[in-house]
């Protein structure tokens, strides 16, 4: 088995879903958003704010990074990894299962809404209706580059490992990685 990567919007649960699988296959968790603050001493926020270019660079070159180490482990993307082609390209090229977690916009936003501080690229006249269109512009993109699609609305991080489990065929008891 290789690499998982779970892909989806903001707040979508990727990383609390992530840590979740990767306890029960019983390997290594990264969040690609903590490798390029590692990286470049910067988070993502702050790189997006020099630039998206900028931070797209610092997107792809870990996401390339991740994908050339022989070893199986869960990541978390960014929200936004499906608008950088070059990150999309090397996950791809490298056989890695891309598995986008499906949430509605409504529940993506209340979430957003509840965070403080929207982030840069939603800091607009109308911060909502920017959300529902850049949300369904990414989703189609999502649906279409995913190996499997989970739908997250109402269930714990903890539901959807086992989802994800079950679309492997593979059961928490009889699982030995």
């Amino acid at each position: 088995m290789n690499k998982i990567i779970l892909t989806g919007p903001k707040h979508s649960g990727k990383t609390s879903a992530g840590k979740a699988l990767a306890s029960l296959f019983s390997c290594d968790f990264i969040d690609l958003d903590d490798l390029i603050t590692k990286k470049t001493g910067k988070t993502p926020r702050q790189l997006f704010i020099e630039g998206q270019s900028v931070f797209q660079k610092a997107e792809a070159e870990a996401a390339s990074t991740l994908m050339t180490q022989n070893r199986f482990f869960i990541i978390a993307a960014g929200g936004g990894i499906i608008d950088n082609s070059e990150a999309i390209a090397a996950i791809k090229n490298s056989g890695t299962t891309m598995i986008y977690l499906n949430i509605s916009a409504n529940l993506a936003w209340s979430r957003i809404a509840a965070g403080g501080e929207l982030p840069p690229f939603l800091q607009t006249e109308n911060p909502q209706e920017t959300h529902r269109a850049l949300h369904e512009r990414r989703a189609a993109g999502y649906v279409q580059i995913a190996d499997i699609i989970i739908d997250v609305d109402g269930k714990s991080p903890e539901q959807i490992a086992q989802m994800v489990l079950k679309e492997y065929g593979l059961d928490t008891a009889k699982l030995v990685m």
